[in-house]
């Protein structure tokens, strides 16, 4: 929307045409004493080419990628985007892209919409995904409400393997809404307790929630957790945090997943602060219905020429609100776009050699770092990109010493588990050299 400044007589004529005298008379419903009487203690304004240099040294004091080497991780990924992708969402078509609700004038934004979806269910191998969520724990949130929606039930059971700020948005979602929560532990290989699922899982849950790879970057065992699941015609959800593993890894898919939810960052989203983000969102085609969010479609119209609808739209906005699936107002259609250009142009093939890169500096990383004086591998289980490396000192003091070397160090882990003292969740993706690599183990190696 373009600003429009008016002058002192333009206002007196609205104000005229309106029949008040003032505009502090359009805010007479506002009690006195919740009113601002005085102006806000802002500075005087300056000129542009002052404010653009006070803006970019403020900008200037932010440690970034594009000045540190970065090993963090724990579900934003510093992954190479090309330049294609940037260059494609700028153009001034997409730039403001949002769901358009007159398709027949938002052809090009509904096939790409289309497009996300069919790349989103081919690499979840899952029969049919949305136009995107908000992100990847708001998703996961609403897989969990849909499986109380199919099958009435109102137990749920969530690995601790899931990521932590992911299982907190679930709860919030869940807490008035009669969800009963339960969270399995892992064991001593950073897996997910299969057997103490066995154990606790019964007729009453709706659905099991595993994280693959986990929050710690170790693979789960899907298959086993879906016969689990299955024999008590529960619901099995899976959330993919690092979509970039399916380039190596079986999707979810080809397990028996139910319903697979996902961040799509990783996939030509830059890491941006923390967003915005896109959530991703797939299910089995008999559960189409009770999806959240909008659904695309491809169709002919009247002189059987190709088009693009919208072939479901479950929220409040569109039908009574007791029959809607979700409040879900808007889908990341941009971020989304950004996913569809990043798949379409890397391929199967580019996917599993980016996927294959980050394995193998991953597994570089270990044999380095195990080898270190005072640090130790935290899990034995096969991992991706990330790994828990147990520290001789505390992870804040590491980190303050590694900043200062010009380097980003992991994730303190004691905060989200308090059982994991001196402990570092690592991350290492295609964007991380040799180099890069040795430097930090010599930085850890000195202290």
């Amino acid at each position: 929307m373009r600003y429009i400044p008016n002058t002192k007589n333009d206002c007196k004529g609205m104000l005229k045409d309106i029949g008040i005298d003032s505009s502090e008379e359009l805010f007479s419903s506002i009690p006195e004493g919740l009113r601002l009487k005085e102006r806000l203690d802002l500075p005087a304004g300056i000129p542009e080419r002052e404010l653009s240099l006070h803006m970019k040294d403020l900008g200037d004091r932010n440690s970034t990628i594009d000045n540190y080497i970065s090993f963090l991780g724990g579900g934003a990924y510093n992954h190479f985007i090309p330049t294609v992708v940037n260059h494609l969402i700028s153009r001034s078509e997409f730039f403001t892209s949002y769901t358009p609700y007159q398709p027949e004038i938002s052809q090009g934004t509904l096939q790409s919409i289309y497009e996300f979806q069919s790349l989103i269910s081919l690499l979840m191998g899952m029969e049919a995904a949305n136009a995107s969520m908000y992100d990847g724990a708001s998703a996961l949130a609403e897989g969990v409400i849909m499986a109380g929606r199919i099958n009435k039930r109102d137990e749920v059971i969530i690995s601790a393997g899931v990521h932590p700020e992911y299982r907190r948005v679930v709860k919030t979602y869940a807490n008035n809404l009669g969800i009963d929560i339960k969270e399995s532990p892992f064991t001593e290989e950073g897996v997910t307790d299969l057997n103490w699922i066995r154990d606790n899982i019964s007729e009453k849950t709706s659905a099991l929630v595993l994280q693959n790879p986990n929050f710690f970057g170790c693979i789960e065992d899907i298959k086993a957790a879906e016969e689990i699941v299955h024999e008590k015609e529960g619901l099995l959800i899976i959330s993919v945090v690092e979509p970039i593993s399916l380039g190596i890894l079986k999707p979810p898919g080809d397990f028996g997943a139910d319903i697979v939810t996902g961040e799509g960052q990783s996939l030509g989203n830059p890491l941006s602060y923390g967003g915005p983000y896109v959530g991703l969102f797939t299910a089995r085609e008999k559960f189409i219905r009770n999806m959240p969010g909008r659904i695309a479609g491809e169709t002919v119209d009247h002189n059987n020429k190709r088009g693009y609808v919208l072939t479901l739209s479950a929220r409040e906005q569109h039908i009574r609100r007791e029959k809607a699936t979700s409040n879900i107002c808007s889908n990341e259609a941009l971020c989304a776009l950004a996913v569809t250009i990043y798949l379409s142009i890397m391929g199967r093939e580019g996917l599993k050699r980016v996927a294959y890169l980050n394995l193998q500096k991953t597994n570089y990383a270990k044999k380095r770092l195990a080898g270190l004086d005072g640090f130790k591998i935290g899990f034995k289980s096969p991992v991706f990109n990330e790994f828990v490396l147990e520290t001789p000192e505390p992870p804040d003091r590491i980190n303050k010493k590694l900043i200062k070397k010009g380097i980003i160090g992991g994730l303190n882990l004691e905060p989200f588990y308090p059982e994991m003292k001196n402990s570092l969740l690592m991350c290492f993706t295609e964007n991380n050299t040799k180099d890069e690599i040795d430097m930090l183990c010599e930085a850890l190696q000195r202290g």
